[in-house]
């Protein structure tokens, strides 16, 4: 058997390359002839080369890096025919794949030992506008958050650099008239963003969707109905509280198989691919049922289906965001709120 690593030289404060002949040595005694490829600044880089691996006939194409690594690799394998197993060994901001697979995310040699192992879970991956993604894709305002962070911010402040360029954006926080179509029905209405999600771990929140079954051919839908900054924080506060956003009546949330949206008042309505631009909308969301195996570390998956073989808060800020869930608006100072969807 033969393993490609697919590995960013400057995630993980290159971490990844000064470990690599470990994890390369941890890859032979699992039985599989072992070598690296380092990306390059070049664009897709590693989704082309994850596309020659497949080609060439590798058994298995880690990738070694951030969730946009993951995204790349994933992408270069999609649409082949022959799409060779994918490992993870997580080095970037969030690792918000990792997380859901329960993928150590501070020992990049641990995470190697998991691949090892080799357990195989079918996954789901989304497709909008021609482009894959595996974990989430977004609409509206301060969905695209991810792309406006300059890279070498992310890497040196992590959340701190997404907490910083929100707070900049959140004056320009308004909702749009949106239209999205979902399994069971229609929304027409105004709304600040929308969320596709294929795990149940976003942005480093992981109980997004506590309901959420791997490989089920499901995509998890919410809508944010309201752009009232206030609302919003409470929101997320019940998102960190056990999930209790589910039941807001500022949130639209159900399962679905696929997802169309697109702007109704001549709005740009920009698509946000696993934290990169993917396209304007209308844009249909499809769900590719598990399509891709990734070697993982849970159980919190579908059964395989028959034509696939088996084979940011953690704690920073929790306090803070349970003391504002209990607030009232009336006890908040600052009155000059957004546009709160009411008008």
């Amino acid at each position: 058997m033969r393993a490609r690593v697919i590995y960013n030289p400057t995630s993980g404060r290159e971490m990844l390359k000064k470990s690599m002949i470990d994890i390369l040595q941890i890859l032979e005694e699992a039985g599989y002839e072992a070598s690296a490829y380092a990306t390059t600044p070049e664009p897709l880089s590693a989704t082309k080369e994850a596309e020659r691996a497949a080609l060439a006939g590798f058994d298995l194409i880690v990738a070694a890096g951030g969730d946009g690594t993951v995204n790349e690799v994933v992408n270069g394998i999609a649409g082949l025919d022959h799409r060779p197993t994918v490992g993870i060994i997580p080095a970037g901001t969030t690792n918000d794949y990792a997380r859901a697979l329960k993928i150590p995310r501070s020992n990049l040699l641990d995470a190697a030992r998991i691949i090892a192992d080799g357990n195989v879970i079918p996954m789901d991956i989304g497709q909008s506008n021609g482009t894959y993604f595996i974990n989430i894709a977004a609409g509206g305002y301060l969905t695209d958050l991810t792309y406006d962070v300059p890279a070498k911010l992310k890497t040196i402040f992590g959340y701190l650099a997404y907490l910083v360029k929100g707070a900049e954006k959140i004056p320009q926080l308004k909702p749009m008239h949106m239209r999205i179509e979902y399994e069971d029905g229609v929304y027409d209405g105004m709304a600040s963003m929308f969320f596709v999600a294929l795990t149940n771990s976003v942005g480093g929140f992981e109980t997004i969707d506590p309901n959420i079954v791997l490989g089920d051919g499901k995509f998890t839908l919410f809508v944010v109905k309201t752009a009232n900054i206030f609302e919003i924080l409470q929101l997320l506060a019940q998102v960190l509280n056990g999930g209790r956003h589910l039941e807001n009546s500022n949130v639209l949330y159900t399962h679905t198989s696929f997802v169309r949206a697109e702007s109704m008042d001549g709005s740009r309505l920009m698509i946000n691919l696993d934290g990169e631009y993917g396209g304007d909308a209308p844009t249909t969301f499809t769900n590719h049922q598990q399509h891709i195996k990734i070697i993982g570390n849970t159980s919190d998956y579908a059964d395989p289906i028959e034509e696939v073989d088996e084979g940011i808060l953690e704690g920073a800020g929790t306090g803070f965001m349970k003391e504002v869930e209990t607030l009232h608006p009336d006890e908040v100072n600052d009155k000059r709120l957004p546009y709160d969807g009411k008008n």
